[in-house]
């Protein structure tokens, strides 16, 4: 059984946001987003405890979802691009379960993202190969085939002139190399031609952060499949985890 409301929390490589999220129709959140700095170094432990100070700050009772940037299989992280390295092979589920004292479940932040606008945002009713992409401090991607999940592509690390392509099209890269939007663009264009080149999608979904400043830079893209910009920009993760969640 779906519960009609649910908690979502999605751990990003800058910052950790939670809300509790309608889920009987719109996806919306239930009250502003709470957003805690994620810590430096990113380990699991202090990750956890930033976690149950967000459930606490909504003095949330239920089941929680977590989106974390990694690759997640069974609650166990097997990656960890844009957290601490000590994450891999831990069990998350568990981890977070134990310091909360309430049903958690985790999984992939840009499958999470990719769930709320296939469920409410940009891709209702798309069929066929979506692929939704975030871009923010790296690249994540959620790979859809008539509206089921391929999780954990992470095709924001396909391998680019010799490291991961995410470190040089990514939102990160925009500011840290103080781009144009235009010559931004032209790199995330180049990324969208290769992930079309391997996947053929009839569909690109943009979001992340950088898909508030939609208008700054999806016009100057040159890819081949129809692009729409996400619904959900910062709240997609939140919103997907909470779905996620109200399945426990």
């Amino acid at each position: 059984m779906t519960a009609a409301v649910g908690f979502g929390i999605d751990i990003g490589g800058t910052g950790m946001k939670a809300a509790p999220v309608d889920l009987a129709a719109s996806g919306q959140l239930l009250a502003d987003r709470y957003r805690i700095s994620t810590p430096r170094p990113a380990t699991p432990d202090a990750v956890a405890g930033v976690v149950v100070a967000l459930v606490r700050q909504f003095e949330w009772e239920g089941p929680v979802g977590i989106a974390l940037p990694s690759v997640v299989r069974n609650g166990v992280v097997h990656s960890a691009a844009n957290i601490d390295d000590s994450w891999i092979d831990v069990d998350a589920q568990g981890l977070f379960a134990s310091v909360l004292g309430h049903d958690v479940v985790v999984l992939n932040d840009a499958d999470a993202a990719g769930l709320a606008e296939m469920s409410f945002g940009a891709g209702v009713g798309r069929n066929g190969v979506v692929m939704a992409l975030t871009f923010g401090t790296g690249i994540g991607s959620a790979l859809f085939v008539d509206g089921q999940l391929v999780p954990n592509t992470e095709l924001g690390h396909l391998e680019f002139r010799g490291e991961s392509i995410e470190k040089w099209a990514a939102a990160s890269a925009r500011k840290r190399e103080n781009l144009s939007w235009r010559k931004w663009a032209a790199r995330v264009s180049t990324y969208l031609q290769t992930i079309d080149a391997l996947f053929s999608p009839d569909l690109l979904i943009l979001g992340g952060g950088a898909s508030k400043s939609a208008e700054k830079w999806v016009p100057l893209l040159d890819a081949r499949p129809e692009i729409v910009v996400a619904d959900f920009a910062y709240s997609a993760g939140i919103v997907g985890a909470a779905m996620a969640s109200s399945k426990l």
